[in-house]
C-alpha cells in the first residue's frame, strides 16, 4: 500500500475528516487487514488564510510547497492538499516541487460527469466562488457551474470562516444555505450543488440538503483511497 501524505490544517476540522475516513475506509476495503500509513504536514491556518486574503499567492505556493516536499521526503507517494481554496496555487505547487498532487477539482469533475450533471451550483469560500480553479475542469467537460449572487456569496464565506472552520455547526446556518441553494435551483435550474469547501460537509449532506450534493471531501477521499490501494486490491 502506498503511504498517504496530507497537507492539513486548512482548516483543522477537515483534516480530522480526512484522517478518520481514510483509516476507516481502507480498513473496510481490505476486510480489516490493512490501515494506511498517513503523514500530515499541518500548516498555520491563520498564516495561510492571511496569504489568501492578501493576494500573496507566490508566498502561499512557496509555503505549501515546503510542506509537500517534507511529505515526499518522508516517503509519501499519494500526496494532496486538503482544502479546496488552497488549490488556487495547485499548479504552482506542482511546478515548484515536481510532485504530482491528487486534485480535488479533478476528482469532483469526474464524479459530476459520472452522474450526468449539466448544471451545478458551487458553494465555497469567496476565493473559490469568484475564481476559476474549482470550475475550469467541469466547464471544460461541458458542465455549467453557477455561483450564488454577491450578497449570498458574502454570507456563505462569512459562515465558513467564522463558524465551520472552527467546528461550529448551526441549524440556522444550514437553513440559510438551503434557502440559497433552493433559490438557485428555481431561478437558474441547477441540478446539484458542489460543496466546494472542505468544511461545508460538516453542515450539509445528501440527507439534509434540498439538492443532491457533490461532497468534495468524500469524493476526494475516495480517490485517495483508490490510489493508496492500487497495489493491494
Amino acid at each position: 500500500m502506498k503511504k498517504i501524505g496530507l497537507v492539513g490544517g486548512t482548516g483543522p476540522e477537515s483534516t480530522l475528516m480526512y484522517y478518520k475516513e481514510l483509516n476507516t475506509g481502507i480498513d473496510e476495503a481490505t476486510g480489516g487487514k490493512n490501515m494506511p500509513e498517513i503523514a500530515i504536514e499541518s500548516v498555520n491556518f491563520r498564516k495561510a488564510w492571511e496569504m489568501v486574503s492578501g493576494g500573496q499567492y507566490q508566498e502561499l505556493a512557496d509555503y505549501l510547497s515546503e510542506k509537500v516536499r517534507n511529505l515526499a521526503t518522508g516517503g509519501a507517494e499519494v500526496i494532496s492538499l486538503t482544502a479546496v481554496t488552497m488549490h488556487m496555487v495547485f499548479d504552482a505547487v506542482e511546478k515548484n516541487t515536481g510532485v504530482s498532487l491528487v486534485s480535488i477539482p479533478q476528482a469532483v469533475c469526474k464524479e459530476a460527469m459520472k452522474r450526468g450533471y449539466k448544471k451545478v451550483g458551487l458553494l465555497g469560500t469567496m476565493a473559490t466562488m469568484e475564481n476559476d480553479f474549482m470550475k475550469k475542469d467541469m466547464q471544460r467537460a461541458g458542465i455549467q457551474v453557477i455561483v450564488p449572487d454577491k450578497e449570498d456569496r458574502e454570507l456563505i464565506a462569512k459562515r465558513i470562516l467564522e463558524e465551520l472552520e472552527l467546528g461550529i455547526v448551526k441549524e440556522s446556518t444550514r437553513q440559510e444555505f438551503n434557502t440559497i441553494i433552493k433559490n438557485m435551483q428555481q431561478a437558474l435550474g441547477i441540478e446539484a450543488v458542489v460543496l466546494g469547501c472542505t468544511e461545508i460537509p460538516l453542515l450539509l449532506n445528501d440527507e439534509n440538503c434540498v439538492l443532491p450534493c457533490l461532497d468534495s471531501v468524500a469524493i476526494h477521499i475516495e480517490r485517495l483511497k483508490e490510489l493508496a490501494l492500487d497495489e493491494v486490491l
